[in-house]
C-alpha cells in the first residue's frame, strides 16, 4: 500500500535532504524571514554568500532596523528585485518598533507587513513556529502542478487556487517545518524545472506528469508577451580629481533609494543636461550601448563619460555626491552601475 505523500516526502528528506544551508542552522524567525525573502526569484547558490553577509551585518531584526536604508541596499548589490531590500528595511522597523523586535507567529498578521506574501508567511509560520501553514512558492508549484497534472499557468487565479488547495491537503499536521524544507528541497534538487531526476523521486510512484511521461509540459509557461525596450543614456560626469557624480533614485519605482548616474534621452541634450545639474561639459566619450533585462521590459544604456567643470547646483536635485569610482563606499548601487564604477580607469 503506498505511503501517503508527506510520510513518503519527509522520508526522503531525512535520508537526502540538504540540512546544511546557512539558513537551516540556528534557526529563527529573522533568520528564516531573511532567506525566504532572498530566495523569491533566486537561486540558492546565488543567495548564501550574501545570505551570510547580511547576517554578519545585521545578526537580528532590531539591528537591520536600526541600520541606514544605503547600507542595506549596498549588501543587497547584484541579488536583484531591489523592493525586496527596502520591504526588508521597512518591515524590520515595524517589527522592531510596533512588536518590540518579536515576530509574530500567526500567518494572517505576517502578511500584513511589508514584502511578506501568502507563501513567505507560511514558511517563517511553519520553519520557524512549528504551525501547520502551508506554502506555495516556485518550487512548491512545479511539484504539485507535475505530481497531479494541473495544466495551465500557475500565475493566473483559476491553477494558482487549485494549487494552493493541494498545498494545503498535502501539509501535514506533525512536522511541518520540515515537510516545509522538504518539498521545497525536492523542487530545488530533482524536480527541477528541466532534467527532472524523476526516477529519484519519493512521489513518482502516483505522479501523473512521470506516468505521462511529460513532467516538463507541466506547470504551463507563461504567456509569451513582447518585452518593450526603454533607452537611456548615463551620464558619467567626472571632475578634475576622478571623481563621478552619483545621483540617488527616489524611494519608489526602479532602483528605488539606489544610487546611479545622472541621466538624459539623447546625446543633444547632454550639455543641457549638465547646465541643470551646475556644471559645464568640456568634452565627452560615447561609450557602446549595454543592454540589462528587467522582469518586464529591457533597459539599453549608453555610457557616456563627461569632464566637466564648475561647482555645481545639485540643492535642487535628489541626493548627489562625488565618489571615487573604485571606492564608492557603502552605496545601494544597481548591478549595471556598480560594473561600470568598476570598470572606470582615470580619463586622459
Amino acid at each position: 500500500m503506498l505511503k501517503p505523500f508527506a510520510q513518503r516526502l519527509l522520508a526522503w528528506f531525512d535520508r537526502h535532504g540538504r540540512k546544511d544551508l546557512p539558513w537551516q542552522q540556528d534557526i529563527t524567525p529573522y533568520r528564516v524571514w531573511l532567506s525566504e525573502v532572498m530566495l523569491q526569484q533566486t537561486q540558492v547558490t546565488t543567495v548564501v554568500p550574501y545570505f551570510q553577509r547580511f547576517i554578519s551585518a545585521f545578526p537580528d531584526v532590531t539591528a537591520l532596523a536600526a541600520a541606514p536604508l544605503d547600507e542595506v541596499l549596498h549588501l543587497w548589490t547584484g541579488l536583484g528585485y531591489y523592493a525586496r531590500g527596502r520591504n526588508l528595511h521597512k518591515t524590520a522597523g515595524i517589527i522592531a518598533a510596533d512588536y518590540d523586535g518579536v515576530f509574530p507567529e500567526n500567518v494572517a498578521t505576517l502578511q500584513t507587513l511589508p514584502g511578506i506574501g501568502r507563501s513567505t508567511s507560511g514558511a517563517i509560520s511553519a520553519i520557524a513556529f512549528g504551525a501547520r501553514a502551508p506554502i506555495l512558492d516556485g518550487n512548491v508549484k512545479r511539484v504539485l502542478a507535475r505530481h497531479s497534472a494541473i495544466e495551465g499557468y500557475p500565475g493566473t487565479s483559476d491553477v494558482a487556487k487549485t494549487l494552493w488547495q493541494l498545498a494545503d491537503n498535502y501539509t501535514p499536521d506533525l512536522r511541518c517545518g520540515d515537510y516545509t524544507q522538504a518539498i521545497m528541497d525536492l523542487g530545488a534538487t530533482l524536480c527541477t524545472r528541466s532534467a527532472p531526476q524523476c526516477t529519484r523521486c519519493p512521489l513518482n510512484a502516483d505522479c501523473r506528469a512521470y506516468q505521462l511521461g511529460d513532467p516538463q509540459r507541466f506547470p504551463g509557461k507563461k504567456p509569451r508577451k513582447k518585452i518593450p525596450i526603454k533607452t537611456t543614456l548615463f551620464l558619467i560626469l567626472e571632475n578634475t580629481h576622478n571623481e563621478v557624480l552619483l545621483e540617488q533614485r527616489p524611494a519608489q519605482g526602479l532602483w528605488g533609494g539606489l544610487w546611479t548616474f545622472p541621466e538624459c534621452d539623447a546625446e543633444a541634450n547632454i550639455s543641457d543636461t549638465c547646465v541643470q545639474l551646475g556644471y559645464q561639459a568640456t568634452r565627452w566619450q560615447v561609450a557602446p550601448t549595454q543592454r540589462h533585462t528587467f522582469s518586464h521590459f529591457h533597459l539599453d544604456f549608453t555610457p557616456v563619460r563627461v569632464s566637466v567643470a564648475g561647482n555645481g547646483g545639485i540643492a535642487e536635485r535628489p541626493p548627489a555626491r562625488w565618489v571615487t569610482p573604485r571606492a564608492p563606499g557603502n552605496l545601494g548601487l544597481p548591478q549595471p552601475i556598480k560594473a561600470l564604477l568598476q570598470q572606470l580607469t582615470p580619463a586622459d
